[in-house]
């Protein structure tokens, strides 16, 4: 066998069993466990599971997808995760050789991990934790960085990584905040934070719009600290910020400013930003409302987002992982597959909310596959 060949049989076995822990983090991160102690056990009997009982689909198999112990059933969920864990990690390793982009594969197995679990997670509460995606932005940072020092042209840089993050979070967050504000008919949210949260993205917009990103985000913070030194939310009215964007738009694209391009760009970046600071904010603090993912619609009539803040921080994850180009055309799928399958979804089970996570972990692995390939066609096409 060749080398290239081992290490994607490597790959894949290690995927395997990567995939077995995935299943820990699915079960525990929800649950707010700690997903170290106590060792693996079965949920229903809380017999400590043996090193037989673990060896990755061998085991489910085996045991007919029962526990050992208590004959309790076990979900074909453990053996599925571990399957897709392995493939994608042998996909990976074949499409991007190690040997040839070093660290850079080893990243896009952990965005597949992270991408997997937080889909999986989605789909079982609805929510994507924080624990999964702020530390993934941060890897994702940290493996952009490797792939600078080694000279990966085929994945970004820490420049690329930071840009990613923040077009991602901002793209999601301003569909979420003009969303939220047509929908309720241009009239003020209900339940402001204090002292960072949404107000301060439209802030953020704004300012980012004329400022530049790093300004945007900076005036966005700032409207944090009034509130923290008022001691209340010094209230800024949408209609002033969104409206205020909007109209700045239709003076770019007359000539004003920056430019209708840049203005788009310093925005959606900016917003990207203070939604990190707001989501690392909340999640230190521990804060559960802040997790807009959980918060049941039909209890909470006063928000009307379309989608939770998790997905947010999981669009930044795979623009730190992938770069902007690429994110670019895993929203543009995602936001298809979800329109399709979610209207189904919606008159199949008549739910009113739709698990987005799982349509941006596909868009990602569609846009890590042939992304690159695609962005090329469309710059040929515009004669770029």
């Amino acid at each position: 066998m060749t080398p290239d060949v081992l290490i994607v049989i490597f790959a894949g076995v290690l995927g395997l069993l990567v995939g077995s822990f995935s299943n820990v983090l699915i079960w525990r991160l929800p649950r707010h466990e700690s997903i170290a102690f106590p060792p693996s056990h079965c949920p229903t009997c809380d017999h400590r599971l043996g090193v037989p009982d673990l060896v990755p689909v061998v085991s489910w198999l085996s045991l007919g997808g029962k526990c050992r112990y208590c004959r309790a059933p076990i979900k074909a969920r453990y053996p599925v995760v571990e399957v897709l864990t392995g493939l994608g990690y042998a996909v990976i390793a074949l499409l991007f050789p190690p040997l040839t982009v070093g660290w850079g594969a080893l990243g896009l197995m952990v965005l597949f991990t992270l991408l997997l679990v937080g889909s999986a997670i989605d789909l079982d509460t609805f929510t994507i934790p924080d624990e999964l995606t702020l530390p993934g932005v941060a890897v994702g940072l940290l493996f952009g960085f490797l792939n600078g020092r080694a000279g990966v042209g085929t994945l970004p840089d820490l420049a690329g990584a930071v840009q990613g993050a923040l077009l991602g979070a901002g793209v999601l967050v301003a569909i979420n905040q003009f969303g939220s504000w047509v929908l309720r008919r241009f009239r003020e949210r209900s339940y402001p934070e204090q002292p960072i949260g949404y107000q301060q993205i439209s802030v953020g917009l704004l300012a980012g719009a004329w400022l530049g990103p790093w300004w945007g985000i900076g005036v966005g913070v700032l409207s944090a600290l009034v509130n923290v030194a008022a001691r209340r939310v010094v209230r800024v009215p949408e209609f002033l910020t969104l409206g205020g964007l909007l109209l700045s738009l239709v003076l770019g694209s007359a000539g004003t400013g920056p430019g209708m391009i840049l203005m788009v760009q310093g925005a959606l970046a900016a917003a990207g930003g203070v939604s990190l600071v707001a989501g690392v904010y909340w999640w230190l603090r521990r804060e559960p409302e802040a997790e807009a993912d959980g918060v049941d619609a039909a209890e909470d009539p006063y928000d009307a987002s379309a989608m939770g803040f998790g997905d947010v921080k999981l669009a930044a994850v795979i623009g730190a992982f992938l770069g902007w180009e690429r994110l670019l055309v895993a929203l543009v799928v995602a936001v298809f597959a979800g329109a399709v399958l979610g209207l189904l979804q919606l008159a199949m089970k008549r739910e009113n909310r739709v698990k987005f996570g799982p349509y941006l972990a596909l868009g990602a692995v569609i846009a890590l596959i042939w992304g690159q390939g695609w962005v090329q066609g469309y710059r040929s096409m515009l004669g770029l």
